[in-house]
């Protein structure tokens, strides 16, 4: 990871993010509960976490006619795996009816009774629908450590289902290995992917967020990784995902979606509550001032998103 410049580290109260719009709300769909249980999972996703539940057809539904008040531009749907949700489809139609929506997804949970609809959906509908697939290395051998046997075949399927029904989903890729390695990886991936006939992948990579699981696999931040006052003079606060998101879960509202599992985290029970500004006083708060928003289809490490 880079040094960290202009005072990082340095004593004092860490800085807070106003909100300055409420452009993107998240819809936390599944909670943390996943098929998959990922060595690098920043929430330490599994088939057996139920600290976060599923929200309901009927929540989801609630939350979009009160985000219209707050000029809500895009909706993302993340979880634990948005796959498993039998109502995916269902909410997705409801959402296209106001604005633009991603799905973060693993890729190997695409049933035909649940994308053939959503494919349906999003033809029809006047916003665009976007799908994100997480892959972690262009191969089984690379991939596979991190995600679990047999996921990096499952997730590829994933993808050609997509782009048979005229999807162009945007590949996430986080960061497992050696930075001088970025691009000989990014190489690697272009060529499976237009060996699957996607012919101009859209390729997203994600830096490593060392909580959860990651900071048993890699290791946790360090002290000084903290974002400080210093460093945000002259920063276009814009750039971190907190100047213009929430996260709506079973529980409450968060900040972002890393932090659902820090308590500190939790905003409150409704947008007003939530409009509140935040504090970075979270370590994983370094790596989105690195990088950007990094949660967002746009901000990252690296992308060749069109």
């Amino acid at each position: 990871m880079a040094p960290a410049p202009n005072g990082a580290g340095a004593a004092g109260e860490a800085p807070l993010v106003q909100l300055d719009h409420l452009d993107t709300l998240w819809f936390q769909v599944t909670g943390t509960v996943c098929n998959l249980r990922c060595v690098h999972c920043f929430i330490s996703c599994a088939p057996d976490n139920r600290s976060f539940e599923f929200l309901s057809l009927a929540e989801v539904e609630d939350w979009l006619r009160r985000s219209e008040a707050w000029g809500v531009k895009e909706y993302y749907f993340t979880g634990g795996e948005p796959f498993m949700h039998p109502d995916l489809p269902a909410m997705l139609e409801r959402t296209l009816e106001r604005g633009p929506a991603s799905v973060l997804t693993n890729g190997t949970l695409l049933p035909a009774r649940a994308l053939k609809p959503i494919a349906r959906i999003a033809r029809a509908a006047s916003y665009s629908l976007e799908m994100r697939v997480s892959l972690d290395g262009p191969s089984p051998e690379t991939n596979d450590p991190i995600r679990g046997e047999g996921t990096f075949d499952r997730a590829m399927d994933g993808v050609r289902k997509l782009l048979e029904e005229g999807f162009l989903p945007i590949i996430t890729a986080t960061q497992v290995w050696e930075p001088e390695q970025d691009e000989e990886v990014r190489q690697a991936f272009v060529a499976r992917l237009r060996a699957l006939g996607y012919e101009n992948p859209r390729l997203k990579i994600l830096p490593s967020l060392r909580i959860g699981r990651e900071a048993d696999r890699v290791r946790p931040y360090t002290d000084e990784e903290r974002v400080t006052e210093a460093m945000m003079e002259g920063y276009d606060e814009n750039q971190l995902l907190c100047a213009s998101s929430r996260v709506v879960t079973n529980r409450g509202i968060y900040a972002c979606p890393i932090l659902i599992e820090t308590p500190a985290a939790r905003m409150g029970s409704t947008l007003e509550e939530a409009s509140r500004p935040v504090r970075l006083d979270e370590s994983a708060c370094y790596t989105c001032w690195l990088y950007g928003a990094i949660c967002s289809n746009y901000g990252g490490i690296g992308q060749d998103v069109s």
